[in-house]
């Protein structure tokens, strides 16, 4: 598949560079007017998931200031959907996630944020955008009022949806529940990208397949028995059972998996006692299990699920004080649609120029609630791509032993806001334009 994309943007390079569409003016124009600000005012006050009361309420405004647009708030506890009809024609879906991180911000950036915030959890926590959904939603208003001012260029309806709670993959799936499907129009095709640190400014990537991997977040509680710290024999060690189920869970990965097949299992968080000399009577794993397809996601979760019984048999531990898994929340992959990504492939090499439409690469296993708006029981196509977040001289920087690009969910994450939503709206507005333009099918066949 990645042969393919390259021999078909080689071909495309032969050809004259793109010139910039008329509307990418006006975006700009936008972000030096207002949008730049109001990023900044998102980025210096961040909210967690299904948290982000202050910023919907704000997405909402903006909405109801694009003419035609009629808005809904509160739908999934903080989500807003915003509809903007023009006649007859295809319904799409274009969605922009909203939420923070609990992550104190070490960027250095003059708006760096400086506010804390009780999750969902009750747990109070520093916030920070670190992942840069603070472009998503500023994109997804640029757009929006691109496709205002363009209604002679297109027929159909579009559904501008914020959404909350993509960092807790819970979100989309919360947006659907309450109706997102049956109480506003629904759609043939889903849009959506996601900023890239990793990736230059500019720039713009789709896979023709898959896009990004599942994801499921697991919580294992391991009883045990307390006892002295010097007297081991009396008790139970919960941290030492827990200790070997973290060793054990990483050969489902290089024992039980083809090396080709990718997977990831992750403990992010190991939790046990309150004193030197105490065995505590209870430990607390946090766990990720990631995968690109739902035979091996299947797999690698009742692996988790077998290896902590196993270590509790391991450890005589009676029938009620087993450890004790729990799925809590997870995504499926998320796929794009073969033909429709194609199509629309060719439509970001038109507007952006072959240079700047770069073949995809999966750098990592990363996650995206953006999946359950596409599954295929939906009937809906998706069609989610990356957009480059960091300028190149950044990158130079860093091969000539300059700092190191950070990640995202890293303190020190910072990308350049302006191109990523001048990038980023110019690209959906053109992929909007081109499934909408006057004449196109309605039916999802197209």
């Amino acid at each position: 598949m990645r042969r393919t994309i390259i021999a078909a943007l080689l071909t495309a390079a032969a050809t004259p560079a793109a010139a910039a569409p008329d509307y990418q003016t006006q975006i700009q124009a936008d972000y030096d007017r207002d949008l730049g600000k109001l990023w900044d005012q998102f980025h210096r006050n961040p909210e967690l998931s299904f948290r982000e009361i202050k910023t919907s309420a704000t997405m909402a405004a903006e909405l109801r200031k694009v003419p035609g647009m009629q808005v809904t708030e509160k739908v999934g506890q903080t989500g807003v959907v915003a509809v903007l009809k023009n006649g007859a024609g295809p319904v799409v879906l274009i969605r922009a996630d909203m939420d923070g991180l609990p992550v104190e911000e070490k960027s250095g950036l003059p708006n760096a944020s400086k506010v804390r915030q009780v999750g969902v959890d009750g747990v109070e926590a520093p916030v920070m955008h670190a992942c840069g959904h603070d472009t998503h939603i500023v994109a997804l208003l640029a757009t929006a009022r691109r496709m205002a001012a363009l209604k002679d260029r297109w027929n159909g309806t579009l559904v501008f949806i914020v959404q909350p709670a993509e960092e807790r993959i819970a979100g989309a799936k919360a947006m659907i529940a309450d109706g997102l499907y049956t109480k506003f129009p629904k759609p043939q095709y889903a849009l959506g990208f996601h900023v890239a640190a990793a990736m230059e400014t500019g720039k713009v990537a789709a896979g023709e397949a898959i896009q990004y991997s599942s994801s499921d977040s697991i919580d294992i509680t391991v009883p045990g028995v307390g006892a002295h710290g010097a007297s081991p024999h009396m008790g139970k060690d919960p941290v030492y059972m827990a200790s070997q189920i973290v060793v054990a869970l990483q050969g489902l990965i290089s024992r039980e998996r083809p090396p080709l097949s990718p997977g990831v299992i992750t403990v992010g968080s190991f939790h046990s006692g309150l004193k030197h000399n105490i065995i505590s009577d209870e430990a607390k794993l946090q766990v990720t299990v990631r995968a690109n397809d739902e035979a091996t996601r299947a797999q690698l979760t009742a692996g988790v699920k077998r290896i902590a019984a196993g270590i509790g048999t391991l450890n005589a531990m009676p029938a009620d004080k087993m450890p004790v898994v729990t799925v809590i929340e997870g995504t499926p992959t998320t796929i794009n649609d073969t033909p429709l990504a194609k199509r629309l492939n060719a439509v970001m090499v038109d507007t952006l120029g072959a240079a700047n439409v770069v073949p995809f690469e999966q750098m990592g296993m990363g996650a995206e609630d953006f999946a359950y708006f596409v599954q295929p029981d939906t009937g809906v196509r998706g069609y989610y791509f990356a957009v480059g977040g960091t300028p190149k001289a950044v990158f130079d920087a860093e091969k000539n032993g300059g700092p190191a690009v950070p990640s995202h969910h890293s303190p020190l994450f910072k990308i350049t806001p302006e191109p990523v939503v001048v990038t980023g709206a110019t690209a959906m507005t053109a992929a909007v334009l081109d499934l909408m333009k006057p004449g196109a099918a309605t039916g999802a066949a197209q």
